[in-house]
């Protein structure tokens, strides 16, 4: 398991204010989310990472309106290893991206669940463990139809969010528990209850939060399977 900040886009994220961050801390390794970043705002955002002490990007979310010529960037310049997009029933996919389908995983979300037929046609899974557990505590059909495909498909990567108390999402009107925005430690608690295959080498921090929050929410998740480890090994197995 490897724990990787990340520079996320969605609303309420200081992007910009990240990258500074990260040229503060002297940062050379990041998970890059372009999630909701048109065209032209990526190429800002792909200008300030050039001239950031940003020298390696693992993990890649990715938007189906991409160019193909960006995937190809990134793995040039940044060794990116691995990708993930939201399902084609969500989004379209722009059909040039197959070029690297065996590295491009597809995420759950709340309202769209893995499907088997889908997964099988990319390079696995991106699991994201708040969207899995809001479906647990929400759609109990959904989160069985999750953990059946999770038990036939690799999981390459992972999405690490917060899971609060239940609260209504803006203008969707809908209830949920999961949250981009990690406002205490306890909030990161439920990821014990999932076992440690379920976490691959690219498990992403996706919060809006700072970067400096963001080490110290990957400290505390490395402490909670830390002391994992070590009840197991004193129970003898």
């Amino acid at each position: 398991m490897k724990l990787i900040p990340t520079i996320t886009t969605t609303p309420g994220s200081d992007w910009k204010g990240k990258i500074d961050e990260i040229n503060n801390l002297n940062i050379e390794e990041v998970a890059v989310f372009v999630t909701c970043l048109n065209e032209e705002e990526r190429k800002n955002l792909y200008s300030l990472i050039l001239r950031s002490r940003i020298k390696h990007i693992p993990f890649v979310h990715l938007r189906g309106d991409m160019k193909l010529s960006e995937l190809d960037y990134f793995i040039k310049k940044y060794n990116t290893q691995i990708f993930n997009l939201h399902s084609e029933r969500e989004y379209a996919i722009n059909p040039e991206l197959r070029k690297y389908k065996n590295i491009i995983c597809i995420e759950n979300t709340p309202n769209f669940p893995f499907n088997e037929e889908e997964i099988g046609k990319w390079g696995g899974i991106c699991l994201d463990f708040s969207h899995l557990e809001n479906n647990q505590l929400l759609e109990e059909k959904e989160y069985k139809l999750n953990l059946e495909v999770i038990g036939k498909y690799p999981i390459r990567c992972n999405h690490i969010s917060a899971i609060k108390e239940k609260f209504m999402l803006g203008g969707e009107g809908k209830m949920y528990y999961s949250s981009h925005v990690l406002n205490s430690r306890g909030e990161l608690d439920y990821l014990k209850k999932y076992p440690l295959n379920y976490f691959s080498d690219f498990c992403a921090i996706e919060l809006n939060n700072k970067i400096k929050d963001q080490l110290e929410a990957i400290k505390y998740i490395n402490s909670l399977f830390k002391s994992q480890e070590k009840q197991i090994k004193e129970l003898g197995f």
